[in-house]
């Protein structure tokens, strides 16, 4: 039985059909289904094959196609692989390589495509807003289609060409033999010449005929498109002057009015949230929602266990069995409130930087450098600058301290479960300015140092180093004169993933309080950067935080649930439970990482219904929510800053007196920090291979200490400057703790012991 006559391929369509490839010397040539698709070809045993087992791909876009004789062929993609076919006649194997040449002219267009995609900015900026977005991409769809036409009618010219030589030298050859046996077969050869130029023809006309339809039936589309985008401008330009005009007067109006409390001015947390939501595109990475219900939920305690004084300040009753100095401290040790009496405030040492210079508009498409860095460490990635903020992740570190004054009032609690919830804001007030800050700091070179001199501004002062380059390592130590040590040790561990980049902290941080002997510690959570590929990036915080006191075992259980678009909860929620060393829980702590923390006294707790999957839980009775910590304004105009806070815009400012190995003296961040980032690059090129050269440097020193090669020390068995390495007896942990000498050293200006890394 004959086989059913194949299509005649036309660009752009899948093409099957019976092959026979050779196998061996000892099976030849078998007979096996070919499939032709998006620029792969395929091959099954047979066509029930193809919902399962393939069998073979071969990419064209790579692939050489070459023909032995009138019914023989090879594709080859280099020497990996190559198929040797046959086809049952001279006209069936024209049909293949029509649509093979085809499909590897449309592969390699895709292919050269997609390696230049992004860099190309299009001629026309995007219209704001979603519709004008669509309306966009739709365009630029249809004016690939109509190129991807124009490329097939070259081929099918081509190719029109190449048969048509043939069939006039065949033609010619015709009219030069005589009558004779010849004849037969030269006639036979015209013939089939004759219908592989009618396919050819066929397919080119078809192309033509897409073509032209697809530009008539586009064409009043893009001319009312068009028409519309003016409507709408004027409109726009219209409806603008008018608003301007209704703002002048109304300023002139109500100069002098009282101004509407912030309540009336700001959107509410929710509002925001779903407002961000709105601005990401389809491609962005969300998390699922969650299946498992919260771990607990706050109901308003009994109106028994209020009272109301002389000041008109809620209180507890009496029956609760709590002191007075807890009572005091829910009304205000922990109220947003300032202390009493308020000392009067000193004129700054110096007058700190407000702005630096606005970023660059640089464009560079970071899917073509990161595209073949997928599961590596993100600190061993060649990144230029132009995905940095002009700081080092020491100064970042720094940025932990913007909110000390928590730190401040936890120092003057004198009880123990009060000082937890203001440790528990600290923690969660770090990652306050991350949430627009997508630029990655600059890894610090190995020995350099950032100090953080606020001690008569604000009564501390900080030190980082960086003790250990693989991996990389950061030891910080704070020191403050109302009653406090900071002291933290963190390593970075990266995964780029695709879509999206995992940051997961390592290490510990460690709180100590002079008065009450208190020592506290807690680890970070997981930092996700989003759309590293497509879209606006964006950065959520995940993971959960147990603060604990080791001398009295007090926790808090800190929970940063993951962003998720179908979830009813307020985007970036943070929620926690202060316990004491018996489980028996006292506070609740809820808000966001990005905004504001609230904490309320829990009066009475008990088990509610069950949720999902069976679990069970807490209900806890509080007293009203009362702020314990809310995220200071951004400076007008960060967004051209990098989104940079107050305080960290005077990280990075020159000071004298510092160390050579301190961030400020950093060259390329310097260059990056004043718009020159051509230079930038180039200098952390310099640095970096200085950096590897005295690694290198290292180990040979390390061999030749040894007593044998193999007792050779580790290249990265470096030794820190101002910090030396301990087993921490309270915790357990084993970290760098500062040794001391770096603010004598800088009394002195002696700073001979430092390397130069610059």
């Amino acid at each position: 039985m004959s086989e059913p006559k194949p299509p005649t391929p036309t660009p752009g369509d899948t093409y099957k059909g019976w092959l026979f490839k050779w196998t061996n010397y000892i099976k030849g040539y078998q007979r096996r289904w070919f499939v032709l698709s998006n620029g792969l070809l395929s091959y099954y045993r047979t066509q029930a094959e193809m919902g399962h087992t393939c069998r073979g791909t071969i990419n064209l876009a790579t692939a050489n196609i070459a023909v032995e004789d009138s019914c023989n062929f090879v594709i080859s993609n280099g020497g990996a692989q190559t198929y040797h076919l046959k086809a049952s006649s001279e006209v069936e194997r024209q049909r293949w390589i029509t649509a093979l040449e085809l499909a590897k002219a449309k592969a390699v267009r895709m292919q050269a495509e997609s390696d230049d995609s992004g860099d190309d900015c299009p001629a026309v900026p995007p219209t704001s807003g979603q519709g004008g977005g669509c309306r966009n991409s739709e365009v630029q769809s249809t004016l690939r289609t109509l190129s991807s036409k124009v490329e097939d009618l070259t081929t099918c010219n081509d190719l029109i060409v190449k048969h048509g030589s043939a069939l006039q030298r065949s033609l010619s050859e015709l009219e030069g033999i005589r009558v004779g046996a010849d004849m037969g077969e030269k006639i036979r050869q015209v013939t089939e010449r004759a219908t592989l130029f009618r396919i050819t023809s066929n397919a080119m006309i078809n192309a033509c005929r897409d073509f032209l339809s697809l530009a008539q039936n586009h064409s009043k589309r893009w001319q009312k498109a068009l028409q519309t985008e003016r409507d709408q401008r004027i409109r726009l330009e219209e409806t603008l002057e008018q608003l301007a005009k209704q703002h002048n007067h109304l300023e002139r109006a109500f100069r002098g009015a009282t101004v509407l409390p912030s309540s009336f001015s700001n959107p509410t947390l929710g509002s925001k949230g779903k407002g961000d939501a709105s601005d990401e595109d389809d491609d962005n990475e969300f998390f699922d929602a969650m299946e498992d219900p919260a771990e607990f939920i706050t109901v308003p305690a009994d109106p028994k266990y209020h009272r109301r004084s002389g000041s008109n300040v809620s209180g507890l009753s009496s029956e609760i069995g709590m002191d007075d100095q807890s009572v005091n401290f829910d009304e205000l040790s922990l109220a947003s409130n300032p202390e009493s009496p308020q000392p009067l405030e000193l004129e700054p040492v110096r007058q700190r930087r407000t702005r630096i210079p606005d970023k660059p508009n640089y464009y560079l498409n970071l899917w073509s450098i990161m595209k073949n860095c997928i599961g590596k460490e993100l600190s061993k990635i060649p990144m230029p600058v132009n995905f940095n903020e002009p700081l080092s992740m020491l100064q970042r570190l720094s940025e932990d301290l913007e909110y000390y004054e928590l730190l401040d009032k936890a120092a003057k609690c004198q009880n123990s479960l009060e000082q937890m919830c203001y440790v528990a804001a600290f923690t969660v007030s770090s990652y306050s300015t991350t949430v627009h800050r997508t630029g990655k700091p600059f890894n610090p070179l190995l020995g350099e140092t950032f100090e953080l001199d606020r001690l008569r501004e604000c009564g501390y002062r900080s030190l980082c180093e960086q003790v250990s380059h693989h991996p990389p390592a950061a030891a910080h130590h704070a020191v403050s004169e109302k009653g406090w040590t900071l002291r933290q040790e963190i390593a970075l561990a990266s995964k780029f993933r695709g879509k999206y980049l995992s940051i997961m902290p390592l290490g510990s941080i460690q709180c100590l309080f002079d008065k009450s002997n208190n020592h506290y510690s807690w680890k970070k959570v997981t930092t996700t950067v989003h759309n590293i590929i497509v879209g606006k990036l964006w950065i959520d915080q995940s993971g959960e935080i147990d603060v604990v006191n080791h001398k009295t075992g007090d926790r808090c259980h800190l929970k940063f649930a993951p962003y998720s678009y179908f979830s009813r909860d307020v985007p970036r929620k943070v929620t926690g439970v202060v316990t004491d060393k018996d489980g028996k829980a006292h506070y609740v702590l809820s808000g966001t990482w990005d905004e504001k923390m609230e904490f309320s006294r829990i009066m009475q707790s008990s088990k509610g219904e069950n949720g999902t999957e069976g679990k069970q839980r807490t209900v806890y009775q509080t007293l009203k929510a009362k702020e314990i910590w809310r995220k200071n304004p951004l400076p007008d105009g960060a967004e051209t800053m990098y989104f940079f806070s107050t305080l960290a815009l005077t990280l990075n400012e020159t000071e004298d007196g510092v160390a050579p190995t301190d961030s400020r003296r950093r060259p390329d961040q310097r260059l990056m920090e004043d718009g020159r980032w051509d230079e930038a690059n180039a200098e952390k090129q310099r640095l970096e291979e200085k950096q590897r050269t005295a690694r290198r440097e290292r180990e040979r020193e390390a061999v030749k200490a040894a007593s044998s090669p193999e007792e050779g020390a580790h290249p990265d068995n470096y030794q820190a400057q101002w910090f030396e390495k301990i087993d921490d007896p309270v915790s357990g942990d084993t970290f760098h703790v500062y040794k001391g000498g770096y603010w004598e050293a800088k009394d002195q200006g002696s700073w001979d012991m430092c390397p130069d890394i610059f």
